[in-house]
């Protein structure tokens, strides 16, 4: 039995299902894996974690393969992708589009992730006919509870790093009028999605048990995909969660949005990197892109 611990970017949630079932279900076990799911502190925990080799795998936004690059850090592929962006409170647009200041709330203000939300808002701006002030757009630090800090607090124009599954959903259920602006509505490469991420020193320790946990890893994502209803029962069955009408419904948006064929892939996420490179965040040379898709292994 060989040992896999897996570090989260946050929370457990369903986009993390697959996983799920195959610890529940006992599929990782029978291919000769202890799967150990992590719940970070922190949304960045992980890439520490990850080049200490305190933990084998883990996962996080595809952006953050860039952003926070290490000599060794590899790519195993994405198990999951939703839309994403900036969701505006309806009766805030003409705010925006008046080039009003304007408050968002984001689990996370930093100086990456301000840049790349303002950035949305600004091509959204420019494909709709106005421009931004960078000054107007103040983004205030809370937590990923967009939707009740919207509603709690009428200072909010608008909430930055939503996931639509989750966000989307939800708005739509409590008829919450807003404009989700993402990768349709503003022209820039979606990363609203997980990768899987290892190093070369852990590829090179336990290259055949990663194997087998992608293999299980899509095999539950076909199951789950196939089976909804089961994968909704595993789900509360896993986390303790009392079962709601929202959570199903983010269960039932989430499930289609899993991937059955993980796979590194150079090319999946070029149009993101040079997206970011552009905004100066980032800057490998080819060889280190080059070398986060090679898995030797794997």
């Amino acid at each position: 039995m060989t040992t896999i611990k897996i570090a989260l970017e946050w929370f457990i949630n369903p986009d993390h299902l697959p996983m799920i079932a195959g610890v529940e279900l006992g599929k990782y076990k029978e291919a000769g894996l202890d799967v150990k799911i992590i719940q970070p502190i922190e949304h960045y925990d992980g890439f520490d974690d990850l080049k200490s080799g305190k933990i084998d795998i883990h996962c996080n936004e595809p952006l953050h393969l860039f952003e926070h690059h290490f000599d060794g850090l590899k790519s195993m592929g994405c198990f999951f992708e939703t839309r994403g962006g900036v969701m505006m409170r309806e009766s805030s647009v003409k705010k925006l589009e008046s080039n009003q200041p304007i408050r968002i709330t984001t689990p996370a203000s930093n100086e990456v992730t301000n840049k790349i939300g303002f950035e949305i808002l600004r091509r959204y701006a420019l494909k709709n006919g106005f421009t931004l002030n960078r000054e107007n757009v103040t983004f205030v630090q809370t937590d990923f509870w967009h939707l009740n800090n919207m509603e709690n607090d009428e200072s909010f124009d608008g909430a930055w790093l939503c996931f639509y599954n989750f966000e989307g959903i939800e708005a739509s259920m409590k008829n919450f009028p807003n404009l989700f602006i993402d990768q349709y509505l503003s022209p820039y490469p979606n990363f609203s999605a997980l990768e899987f991420m290892t190093t070369d020193n852990i590829i090179k320790e336990k290259g055949e048990a990663l194997c087998k946990f992608i293999e299980v890893t899509n095999e539950m994502a076909s199951f789950c995909r196939k089976n909804s209803d089961d994968a909704r029962k595993i789900y509360y069955s896993y986390t303790k969660e009392e079962p709601s009408l929202l959570m199903d419904n983010i269960i039932k948006d989430t499930i289609p949005r899993l991937e059955t064929d993980i796979k590194s892939d150079d090319m999946r996420w070029f149009e993101l990197y040079k997206f970011l490179e552009e905004l100066e965040l980032v800057n490998l040379t080819n060889e280190e892109y080059t070398k986060i898709w090679e898995t030797k292994g794997h």
